[in-house]
């Protein structure tokens, strides 16, 4: 029986330089960046330096203006868009800011998403689909009567947890999360951190989570100032 060993470096980042469209100045300029498998990564850093501009170069949104980015033995930069698509919807899941929920589905359609645009992340789950789903929520304190409304009528602090299911069903082999705490009181909070440690274990899921909370960076075996990595400095980027 042959046994297939994945590459224990799950991302791996030189010199990578981006700038958005018309800026003069790049937002990134990030010498080196390895992550390991089964990695769970805290990025902090002050508004303006580049966090979110990170992990939009990790899921392949947008691409580096220069350097060499691999997530999962994939260098994403010669992938089409559509390539880049199949590419996060396959392996990643992505708890974005501003959720990117669809309004007019279900809060259990919302979080059945990716299995539907992917075999892949299907596999990953045990048994019925929306079973799955059910348990997440559950985990994540959303009450029953609240799974077949559409997203749109929950409150921002609900919907932040649904996206939050969303990105964790099928065992992604990485997870990236921005801010997915902020609208989360203190009880949901701990709620969704256990569930995402949890979850993140089971599968030796890798973990990249941005966030500008001090108290969570504990949680963490590694722990960056992206201020620090950052050639660029926040004081150019703010004015």
């Amino acid at each position: 029986m042959t046994i297939h060993h994945q590459t224990d470096t799950v991302i791996e980042l030189k010199d990578v330089r981006f700038s958005w469209p018309g800026n003069t100045t790049p937002t990134l300029e990030l010498p080196a960046l390895t992550v390991k498998q089964g990695e769970h990564v805290f990025i902090k850093g002050p508004s303006g330096c580049g966090k979110s501009t990170l992990l939009s170069l990790l899921t392949g949104i947008t691409t580096s203006d220069s350097g060499f980015l691999k997530v999962l033995d994939t260098e994403l930069s010669p992938l089409s868009q559509t390539q880049r698509d199949r590419f996060r919807a396959d392996n990643i899941g992505y708890i974005f800011q501003q959720f990117n929920l669809l309004p007019y589905l279900s809060v259990i359609d919302n979080v059945i998403l990716p299995c539907q645009f992917s075999k892949q992340r299907k596999h990953g789950v045990d048994g019925d689909l929306k079973q799955q789903a059910r348990q997440l929520l559950q985990r994540l304190h959303l009450a029953e009567e609240l799974l077949e409304k559409p997203v749109v009528e929950l409150s921002i602090g609900q919907q932040q947890r649904v996206a939050a299911a969303r990105a964790l069903i099928g065992k992604p082999r990485l997870i990236i999360a921005d801010e997915p705490t902020s609208s989360l009181d203190f009880a949901n909070r701990t709620a969704f951190l256990e569930l995402l440690m949890e979850q993140a274990e089971e599968a030796n899921s890798t973990l990249v989570f941005v966030s500008h909370d001090p108290t969570l960076e504990a949680l963490f075996n590694t722990r960056l100032n992206l201020q620090d990595l950052n050639q660029v400095k926040t004081e150019v980027l703010s004015k």
